[in-house]
């Protein structure tokens, strides 16, 4: 995919996504569901203090750590689900198309936010709960020329089976208000909540995202740890 290919200049909605992020100099940032590193070795670059990678694939990590030559940034392969933080240690937590395959979120956002400093930043993108409500792999259908999306019982949330680069993936389908509710009960004060779409430029530049015009295809969301 262009996202890992290319980094942070190939996912389309890091330009929204990066406008909701705090001064990143002297900061203390963990980037939970790294990947390649291309958001650490970023925050690094904009002054970032430390950067602590997680991640479950082996390979990503792998591949983070070749590309990385900053002692500052270190990655380590952790379950999202099974995380334990520690008490105000970080001033930014970072999360990029993680949190739709977590299945206790209550249990993340409660452990990210024991993990910030009062006033620290947890600011993440989700895929939209439209893209996460079908349960039919073949989503987009084509019906009398015209492409629609079939949203299946929007508010059953839970488990929703879909084939996106292998067969058979689970995400956890929730709705927006079940993640908002969540991040409130948390501690969290919600600060921006962005349904992403592409700008007229990206669209003349990219014309293959025009689509993303019908529907959004992320959810971006910065919340604060009250002081």
């Amino acid at each position: 995919m262009d996202r890992s290919l290319q980094g942070l200049a190939g996912a389309p909605e890091w330009r929204s996504l990066q406008s909701m992020l705090p001064d990143l100099r002297g900061a203390r940032v963990l980037d939970l569901g790294c990947g390649f590193g291309w958001f650490s070795r970023w925050a690094r670059e904009r002054g970032a203090q430390s950067v602590l990678g997680f991640d479950v694939s082996e390979n990503m990590l792998k591949r983070a750590i070749e590309m990385t030559t900053d002692d500052a940034v270190v990655y380590r392969r952790v379950d999202v689900e099974q995380i334990e933080l520690p008490e105000a240690a970080f001033d930014l937590v970072f999360s990029s198309l993680v949190l739709h395959y977590v299945e206790n979120l209550n249990r993340v956002f409660r452990s990210i936010h024991r993990a910030l400093v009062p006033g620290g930043w947890f600011v993440f993108s989700t895929e939209h709960p439209i893209y996460t409500a079908p349960s039919h792999p073949e989503w987009l259908i084509q019906n009398g020329g015209c492409r629609t999306w079939p949203v299946d019982q929007y508010l059953a949330e839970g488990p929703r089976v879909t084939d996106w680069l292998t067969k058979e993936v689970i995400k956890q389908h929730r709705t927006i208000g079940t993640m908002v509710n969540s991040l409130l009960r948390s501690g969290f004060s919600l600060t921006h909540l962005e349904e992403w779409g592409p700008t007229e430029d990206q669209i003349a530049a990219h014309p293959e995202w025009a689509e993303h015009r019908d529907r959004p295809m992320f959810l971006l969301v910065s919340a604060r740890k009250q002081v």
